[in-house]
């Protein structure tokens, strides 16, 4: 039989051995991570696996092994020439998430290390590096030695995802996205975290979002994916804790590249919203913690210090002038460029807001022009929307509950169709809704 031949036939006997709900050994799988990234393992053979996966599952040392083959198909990036502990972070995705803008200089400021690489948004959620690219000469592309000498000196650096990291999880994940099988924990969690390995940090944190704006619409699912996700972690010699936190509404006020920005300056100056400061801080905490600065108790105070003295608004200010920002507005929000069209929705009824669809809102930003319907449509960074009133405030039928800000009336109108339909105004008073459910650490899960 010609050599050629070989790896579909060895494919094919993986995929038999997978469908009957057999497990994969390493080696097995990195052979089959290759073959795939090298064009010897077609589409309908890795389809037929991902499938039989996603019926039989995997253990969890088949998605470390799986992982770690996707992390090594490609660059992994050498963090050494960093000083210190390096703790990275990822969100699962929500609206109104723009806790990376506040919880790394957090821990930049209390003496932590944060290089991270972060992904533009698709859909209804935001993504990181397109906040920051509101910022007037903000650069997300910048050398591998600017970026490990802004971190040795204030601590942070945050910029675009780059070079030939985890090439196999973009040829997978566009192939689990026509085949159905997207929804699979182990494939999730695989496709996360080998990004999240072939990064380089010591130690990662997983902000894992619940509720109507996230992927994982449940409790139970989310924690399910973060126990994986902190198995892998940890399998592969990375220090990983996860919170899962609530996307049922969206976090802050400020939805929009931005408002998002200005919202974030805002809590690192003491003065932002509740919930957001809140959640900000315990990602920070845990951050602070995953680099060894103390009980988790002690990490608290650390973070809360650095927002009181000014010091983590200084350490966001000082990392934006160092990749080309202008942080006057930073300062002063009133500097970024404004929206030309601004339309008010009012309640229009008495009672409160028993629910906030995150999900709906999140396309009506993108409505607006602050999201991507497709990968290459442009942004208006001075797009979105700012809410007035949340989640189980009291309304009356005239109270304006939130702004939309856009370049056109047609667009505005739109949105305000997409919005109106997002919110839903009862004459109870709905329940409390924690910010934070759980903590997931290594063989233990605590919920609040």
């Amino acid at each position: 039989m010609p050599a050629e031949e070989d790896v579909p036939m060895r494919m094919y006997d993986l995929i038999t051995k997978k469908k009957h709900g057999g497990e994969l050994i390493a080696e097995e799988l990195r052979c089959m991570v290759e073959g795939y990234v090298a064009g010897e393992i077609p589409d309908y053979q890795m389809s037929a696996m991902l499938m039989a996966i996603w019926f039989s599952g995997m253990t969890a040392e088949e998605t470390t092994a799986l992982t770690i083959a996707m992390a090594d198909s490609g660059d992994r990036v050498d963090l050494s020439a960093i000083a210190g502990k390096k703790v990275d972070k990822h969100s699962t995705g929500g609206v109104g998430d723009k806790t990376t803008l506040i919880c790394a200089p957090i821990v930049a400021a209390c003496g932590g290390r944060v290089a991270k690489m972060s992904g533009r948004g698709l859909g209804h959620t935001g993504g990181t590096v397109d906040k920051l690219e509101a910022i007037p000469g903000y650069e997300t592309a910048i050398s591998r030695e600017k970026f490990f000498s802004i971190v040795n000196e204030c601590g942070v650096s945050v910029i675009g995802q780059s070079g030939n990291l985890a090439p196999a999880d973009k040829k997978l994940y566009a192939l689990r996205d026509v085949t159905a099988t997207v929804d699979s924990i182990p494939l999730i969690a695989s496709s996360i975290m080998s990004k999240k390995l072939a990064a380089g940090s010591d130690c990662i944190l997983l902000d894992v979002k619940t509720g109507s704006g996230a992927f994982m619409k449940t409790l139970d699912d989310a924690i399910a994916l973060a126990q994986t996700m902190v198995a892998i972690g940890e399998g592969a010699g990375r220090r990983t804790v996860a919170l899962i936190t609530d996307m049922d509404t969206p976090l802050g006020h400020g939805i929009g590249n931005s408002i998002e920005v200005a919202e974030s300056t805002d809590v690192l100056r003491g003065k932002g919203p509740r919930d957001l400061t809140e959640v900000s801080l315990q990602l920070a905490e845990n951050m602070l913690y995953l680099v060894g600065k103390g009980t988790i108790e002690e990490c608290r105070r650390m973070a809360e210090q650095s927002i009181a003295d000014g010091s983590a608004f200084e350490t966001f200010c000082t990392m934006v002038r160092r990749q080309g920002g202008d942080d006057a507005v930073l300062r002063d929000a009133s500097k970024f460029p404004q929206a030309a069209v601004q339309v008010e929705i009012r309640a229009g009824a008495d009672g409160y807001i028993t629910a906030m669809d995150a999900e709906k809102i999140g396309e009506t930003s993108v409505v607006l022009g602050a999201g991507r319907e497709t990968k290459d449509s442009p942004i208006d960074f001075a797009a979105g929307l700012i809410l007035h009133k949340k989640y189980g405030d009291a309304v009356t039928s005239d109270d304006v509950i939130a702004t939309l800000y856009t370049e056109s009336a047609q667009r505005g109108e739109s949105a305000a169709q997409l919005f109106r339909a997002a919110i839903t105004i009862g004459k109870e008073v709905p329940p409390n809704r924690p910010l934070v459910y759980a903590r997931v650490e290594k063989d233990k899960v605590v919920r609040y």
